[in-house]
Parts: structure tokens; C-alpha cells; sequence
């Protein structure tokens, strides 16, 4: 077992692949992620939207690009996440 393990520590963090739908903001994101859920009695799909204000330090996202964010410690006040990579321009 490694140390890190051993003394309790954990590198869960969570990751999401969404678009990015604002870039007005300095160094902020706002990246929509969409899933599909089926309806529990109806069984009818449904597209269900999410919007994230994500961290992006050197203003490198554009509105449109397909990013993947992790979250993080709170860096503001609705900045829960931070922008890991650019996946598609």
C-alpha cells in the first residue's frame, strides 16, 4: 500500500467533459455539462443541462470549446472548478 493511502489521503476528485457557453468573465468559465436520463415511468430520455463557473487562468477557453473541468477547492464564491484541459477547439 502507498504512504499517501496509508495515512488516509485520497485523490477522488471529480471530473466533467462540457462546453464552454461564456467567456465574458476575467479568468472564469462558465461550462454547461448535458446528460441523457430516462424518465422513471415513462422511460422517455431527457436532456438534463448543468452550468458550472469553472477556473481558467490563462483565459485560453472560448465560448464553443469542449473542455474537461475537476473540481477543486471553493475559489470564489460559485468557483468550485477549474478548467484541466481543452479537448476540442
Amino acid at each position: 500500500m502507498s504512504e499517501e493511502l496509508a495515512k488516509g489521503e485520497h485523490n477522488y476528485k471529480k471530473e466533467r467533459v462540457g462546453v464552454v457557453v461564456s467567456d465574458k468573465m476575467n479568468k472564469t468559465r462558465v461550462v454547461e455539462i448535458t446528460r441523457m436520463e430516462q424518465h422513471p415511468l415513462y422511460k422517455k430520455f431527457i436532456r438534463r443541462r448543468k452550468k458550472f463557473k469553472a477556473h481558467d487562468e490563462k483565459n485560453e477557453a472560448k465560448t464553443g470549446d469542449k473542455v474537461r473541468i475537476v473540481e477543486t477547492r471553493p475559489l470564489s464564491k460559485d468557483k468550485r472548478w477549474r478548467i484541466a484541459e481543452i479537448l476540442k477547439k
